[in-house]
């Protein structure tokens, strides 16, 4: 692990199962989705790559309309195993995005982030969790995985605290459009 400011260019944001119904089960709800929200329009100013993935999208739902709405250049990647590696669609968008440092944001803490997470370390990633943009139904649970992530290597982070440090700077366009992101 580096002690050197994140950099963009190493960066690929990844999704997990921020669905239907489930989604509407999380604890505080509303400003995971804030958050999540802020989180995609701030790495696309950014062009950090993102691969979105769905949990069995045909019983749990799309992704909720907060998220999906900024990325209509995209498709979602369906799996059916709890961790983003079990699906080959994944590890191949993975290492064709070729940035080593993964920003990892979703639901559930305890179960799909934390399970992608460790297949993540595995693999030799840099996993940065982007705790603000992670849930579960409980927030036991939720903070139970953030804590296991943290201990297993992961690099605790915020939506705020992550963009910011991509940013590094306070001037040009982008870090007013970022700023805006924050004004309310």
């Amino acid at each position: 692990m580096s002690n050197d400011l994140l950099n963009a260019k190493d960066c690929v944001l990844v999704l997990v199962d921020i669905q239907g119904k489930l989604a509407q089960l999380m604890t505080d709800k509303e400003t995971l989705f804030q958050q999540l929200s802020r989180l995609v329009q701030g790495t696309l100013l950014f062009d950090i790559p993102i691969i979105w993935m769905e949990q069995v999208p045909d019983k749990l739902g799309p992704t909720i309309g907060e998220v999906a709405e900024h990325l209509p250049h995209l498709q979602p990647i369906p799996k059916s195993a709890f961790g983003c590696y079990g699906e080959p669609a994944f590890v191949s968008a993975l290492e064709s995005s070729g940035k080593k440092t993964v920003l990892l944001a979703g639901i559930e803490s305890h179960v799909c982030v934390y399970q992608s997470c460790v297949e993540l370390l595995n693999n030799e990633y840099q996993v940065v969790t982007v705790n603000d943009a992670i849930s579960s139904r409980t927030e036991q649970n939720r903070q139970l995985g953030l804590n296991k992530m943290k201990d297993m290597g992961a690099i605790p982070s915020s939506v705020e605290m992550l963009l910011f440090e991509l940013q590094q700077k306070a001037e040009g366009d982008r870090f007013r459009a970022m700023s805006k992101l924050f004004r309310d």
